[in-house]
């Protein structure tokens, strides 16, 4: 999920109408048996139509250009578009376009081992970014670039790949301004109703594309890509939900990975894809927000928001009743304080900023505030992204895996979690609503595990990460043998690669320039706590 998900943080409207950030835990999906969809041949299609795919991109490669200027990368970032199957069952059918770029290695061409193909999260994040941190001359990523092109994409749905749309961006940013948290029945109906508007407006707005938002099929479109690269195997780098993505990459083409490094990792169980997932990630984020209470509360002197846990949460409660009857500044309710506050139990780096918006606000600067938590109605493009980003995020989740269809369930489930964990979980349960009624083909998760010639997989995982709990990580080891699980002790920052910690930065600078692992599993000192 930052810059393990290269720290988006863009406030996104929920699926059901409540504006939180779209939580990064992504990707279930459903590789279809063989004998549902075994040709004359006897092959499954989609391998099939992935190895046509594949053949055809590496015929044409990629015509490398300067980047159009909309796109805000400057040389010499190159950009270019590679074209994959809507539906990989019908290669020769429909196709679609995925933006990609590109900065070469910047060490000597006897350097170079190849592109470092990137994802971000999501699903619905962008890594087109990604090869900006070669140009910004970001440290961590220094010996690496020297031995790797750096490759970004928009996935299948996202920005500049066939987008998808589910609302209009600009009503999709005028959130209620209601407390997620129900009050009554008739509250919990309002917010339903509003869930099945949105899956019926990503029927209508992009229908033709929700079957085939699955993450297989963008494993296999970025099996397309490494083809296209000219690359006879891949090198990745994924993130949140680019662990899945990866993990499904790995399942499905065993014997084209090179180097794989996913960092902050969503469990690939079956059990828990999708749905149960989200569950898991409430626990996650309200003991994550605990010890960001703590923190503040040890920095007392700076903030002045209490010197305790229970002092600092007491601040947070009246603040949100004081939002939900009257919004800050005529714009800021509960929705909003849950999205600009969320960041906190995201990111480490947060903390701080975070901290001092509260402190001023308590203070008695309310602007403050509603400058850091108002949606931007003027933003025009970045609220068409926030959109777009929402809108595969559902395709995707709602698409990999079956969801329950009875209300009572959900009920159930998050009255019961409530209780104990209310900071993020009516807000994450109204954001998957859709799910419960989605309009197209919701698939089976594929079963994660090793295959023949997959190498060893690097895994990076904090401890005490609330998008991406730890025992996400620790099934993925299971599950792909001859793996390395690098942990980082009494941490909890989402994306752990990007942040400094020679613990860490040397084992995976190790891995991606030599391919050599730990003989056994790594437990690092955590990263430096920050300061107020």
């Amino acid at each position: 999920m930052r810059d393990s998900r290269p720290k988006r943080r863009a406030a996104a409207l929920g699926s059901a109408g409540v504006l939180v950030t779209a939580a990064l835990i992504a990707g279930a999906v459903a590789a279809p048996t063989a004998s549902a969809t075994a040709d004359h041949h006897g092959k499954d299609r989609e391998a099939g139509g992935v190895a046509i795919a594949a053949a055809r991109a590496a015929k044409t490669g990629v015509d490398w250009q300067d980047c159009p200027e909309d796109w805000n990368l400057a040389r010499p970032i190159q950009c270019g578009r590679v074209s994959v199957p809507m539906d990989y069952a019908k290669p020769y059918g429909k196709q679609i376009e995925l933006a990609v770029d590109r900065i070469g290695n910047t060490g000597a061409k006897s350097e170079r081992q190849g592109a470092l193909l990137y994802n971000p999260g999501g699903p619905g994040g962008s890594g087109l970014r990604f090869p900006a941190r070669v140009t910004a001359k970001n440290p961590v990523w220094a010996d690496a670039a020297r031995a790797y092109d750096f490759v970004g994409f928009d996935p299948r749905g996202v920005g500049r790949s066939a987008p998808l749309s589910c609302a209009d961006p600009q009503e999709f940013v005028k959130a209620p301004k209601a407390d997620p948290v129900p009050r009554s029945e008739a509250d919990k109906l309002v917010q339903r109703g509003l869930a099945r508007e949105y899956a019926e407006g990503c029927h209508e707005r992009s229908g033709e594309m929700l079957p085939h938002m699955t993450t297989p099929n963008t494993a296999r479109d970025l099996d397309v890509i490494r083809a296209a690269l000219g690359e006879k195997k891949l090198n990745f780098l994924g993130v949140s939900y680019g662990t899945y993505l990866g993990a499904v990459y790995a399942t499905l083409f065993p014997g084209h990975v090179r180097r794989m490094v996913v960092d902050s990792v969503v469990n690939p169980s079956r059990e828990k894809i999708w749905y149960r997932a989200n569950l898991d990630q409430d626990v996650a984020f309200e003991g994550r927000w605990k010890d960001w209470q703590d923190w503040v509360a040890r920095n007392d002197a700076t903030y002045h928001l209490g010197d305790t846990r229970a002092e600092v949460q007491e601040r947070w409660l009246e603040l949100r009743a004081t939002a939900e009857k009257n919004p800050l500044g005529g714009v800021v309710g509960p929705a909003e304080l849950i999205s600009f506050f969320q960041s906190a139990p995201y990111y480490d780096s947060a903390w701080a900023p975070t901290a001092a918006v509260f402190s001023r606000y308590a203070a008695g600067d309310t602007q403050a505030l509603v400058d850091a938590a108002a949606p931007d109605l003027s933003d025009t493009a970045g609220n068409a992204a926030a959109e777009n980003g929402n809108a595969v995020y559902t395709a995707v989740e709602c698409a990999d895996a079956k969801w329950p269809t009875d209300w009572r369930t959900w009920d159930r489930d998050s009255t019961r979690l409530h209780r104990d964990h209310p900071f993020m979980t009516w807000a994450n349960a109204w954001m998957n609503l859709p799910c419960a009624t989605w309009p197209a083909k919701q698939h089976t998760p594929v079963d994660v595990k090793s295959g023949k010639g997959l190498p060893p997989v690097l895994i990076v995982q904090s401890e005490r990460d609330a998008a991406t709990p730890y025992a996400g990580a620790v099934e993925l080891h299971q599950r792909l043998r001859g793996s390395r699980l690098i942990t980082e002790r009494n941490a909890g920052s989402h994306g752990v690669t990007g942040l400094v910690n020679p613990c860490v930065n040397d084992r995976v600078d190790t891995y991606l320039l030599t391919g050599e692992v730990d003989r056994s599993d790594v437990t690092c000192a955590p990263h430096a706590t920050p300061k107020p």
